[in-house]
């Protein structure tokens, strides 16, 4: 079978019948409009597949799979929205979703990337930074911080980490969470997290549709 993660940025897919075969990961822009798949979720699931599973239902199942420990909270950064479930006990405690304080946070920051032409893999956690709610609505923060002389690198590390204590409030303020999505591969965002950090990768999501149907 083939599970799809249709993200509004990037989709994963994962083919069941290949063993060891690693996930691929697409461009939404990229993606055939007569492409289907057997279990979606995500953003743009509903379009490609019959049957669709909620992203928090898939969230949680993957992270059953994945997290060895009872009590965890699993933050899922995505390139439109943020959202996160907490376990205690091995019981489902608390769940969340923004889709608008967070809007489009992780589109943004890589957007930031490519016009800037800097890399994060390079870039320092900044000492300030910016109070930011909204990815797109934050970006007037970077502008004004330039205008002022901050250098480019400088304020757009400020918004990333501002970002990334948004999305950390936003989770309850844990002591410890694990992460899933794309920014697990932006280092600044991760050490941006004013708390322990455990990074989860990409296919939470698609490990969550492959235990649901391991549930049937």
């Amino acid at each position: 079978m083939i599970l799809g993660d249709f993200g509004t940025s990037y989709c994963k897919f994962l083919d069941t019948g290949k063993p060891g075969r690693p996930p691929e990961i697409v461009a939404t822009k990229s993606l055939p409009t007569n492409l289907r798949v057997d279990v979606a979720t995500g953003h743009n699931g509903k379009r490609f597949a019959d049957r669709y599973v909620n992203e928090l239902i898939a969230l949680a199942r993957g992270g059953e799979a994945l997290i060895t420990e009872d009590s965890f909270l699993l933050l899922d950064c995505g390139s439109r929205d943020i959202k996160f479930v907490r376990y205690e006990g091995g019981k489902l405690a608390d769940m969340g979703w923004n889709a608008e304080c967070g809007a489009s946070m992780g589109f943004t920051i890589e957007l930031l990337e490519k016009y800037y032409d800097l890399d994060y893999q390079g870039l320092a956690v900044p000492a300030t930074t910016f109070s930011i709610t909204c990815g797109v609505l934050g970006m007037s923060h970077i502008f004004d911080a330039v205008i002022a002389g901050v250098p480019v690198a400088e304020a757009v590390a400020r918004f990333v980490k501002g970002i990334a204590v948004n999305a950390y409030r936003f989770a309850r303020s844990p002591k410890k969470l694990y992460l899933s999505g794309g920014l697990c591969d932006n280092p600044l965002f991760v050490a941006s997290l004013p708390c322990e950090t455990v990074p989860l990768g990409r296919f939470v999501l698609l490990e969550g549709l492959r235990q649901t149907l391991r549930m049937e």
